[in-house]
């Protein structure tokens, strides 16, 4: 059993950064280049990318909530329309909603893994519905057979949330070409970081140069700068090269990165059975998360978190359900699925950073009890 006096720190988030050997003369060669903003860098990463997630059709832009703004204004949301959605996420999904001039619409959550119940989905949709916006939680891909399935039942979009689910699979697919747009996230402490930054897959090659104007004010980069004619509301929200470089150079650690947030959170599903008082997550058999982070659900779940901190192992819920924000006040309704996942889940560490002695001593500690 691991020593009470263990003085390690695990933390919960950890940034990678490559080798400063191999990033830095790559910065250094596009930032005294002369070709800052968006340029050839960019449009690499997006194929580059595209590649890596098995999509065609990949715009960019300088955040992942950017990148959600154009999903809807591309779904065709409007003011006053009606998007389903998630309450367990952070914030910035469901502000995208209220950026587009959409009506936020909760659905509740199963309550063994946080992600949309789809049953609640079906109840929630009404003839101003829009779009469907599904996050795939912690990495855990939400039931897109069944969010699907209603979707097109009823001619919706949906569009997906992937910002914690870089390399996860569903149905034997990488996540990022299921649905008519997934959106990644690339802030500091995802599975691939460019600091800040999003990606935007889309089913419809139209969508491409339609995003395209939309990130940049609604002008065609294309065309000469005196003779465009800006037709529509657009906005800068372009990614620049700088930014791009460092995701290529990520692009290249990627797939070890993504490789030992699975080992972890396979060896943490295997290991942690069994503790009394924790339960495990559950998902879809088609399923195959990214382990962004690894949830437990815990009966007295802030006696767990305080434990655990005394121990070195940071813990943390990292959301506030949105449903308890007032700029969210008018959507409020009762989230039965919510209220019973929020009160007991818990996100333990579980990406590269961990070893495997840190993993160990994580269960060591959980199997003592708190």
């Amino acid at each position: 059993m691991a020593s009470s006096v263990d003085s390690r720190v695990i933390p919960l988030f950890r940034v990678f950064m490559p080798p400063e050997e191999v990033l830095l003369p790559r910065l250094r060669d596009v930032l005294y280049s002369g070709h800052v903003s968006e340029g050839e860098p960019v449009y690499e990463f997006e194929r580059r990318f595209g590649k890596y997630v098995s999509a065609a059709n990949v715009l960019s832009f300088y955040s992942g909530t950017a990148a959600l703004h154009a999903a809807l204004v591309l779904a065709g949301v409007k003011p006053g329309d009606e998007v389903v959605t998630t309450a367990m996420t952070a914030e910035p999904t469901n502000l995208a909603i209220l950026h587009a001039g959409g009506k936020v619409v909760w659905a509740d959550v199963d309550p063994r893994n946080g992600n949309l119940s789809p049953a609640s989905v079906a109840e929630r949709i009404t003839p101003r519905t829009k779009a469907i916006l599904a996050v795939h939680y912690s990495g855990i891909p939400v039931s897109l057979s069944a969010i699907r399935r209603i979707a097109e039942e009823r001619g919706l979009p949906v569009i997906e949330d992937a910002a914690h689910a870089l390399g996860a699979r569903y149905d034997g697919k990488v996540i990022g070409g299921h649905s008519e747009y997934v959106m990644f996230s690339l802030q500091a402490i995802k599975h691939l970081t460019t600091v800040d930054g999003g990606m935007l897959t889309c089913r419809d090659p139209e969508d491409v140069p339609r995003g395209r104007i939309f990130r940049w004010f609604g002008i065609d980069r294309q065309a000469p700068r005196t003779e465009v004619d800006v037709k529509v509301v657009g906005y800068k929200y372009h990614m620049n090269n700088v930014i791009a470089t460092l995701g290529l150079v990520q692009l290249n650690y990627i797939e070890e990165i993504v490789r030992r947030h699975i080992e972890n959170g396979r060896f943490f599903d295997r290991a942690l059975q069994g503790i009394a008082g924790l339960e495990l997550c559950a998902w879809d058999e088609e399923a195959e998360p990214s382990y962004w982070l690894y949830t437990v659900l815990v009966e007295r779940a802030g006696d767990l978190e305080r434990r655990l901190a005394e121990r070195g192992i940071q813990t943390s819920k990292v959301h506030k359900r949105n449903d308890w924000h007032t700029v969210f006040a008018e959507s409020r309704r009762e989230l039965p699925g919510l209220d019973r996942f929020y009160e007991r889940m818990l996100h333990l560490p579980c990406g590269w950073w961990v070893s495997d002695e840190d993993r160990e001593y994580i269960v060591d500690v959980l199997r003592e009890g708190w």
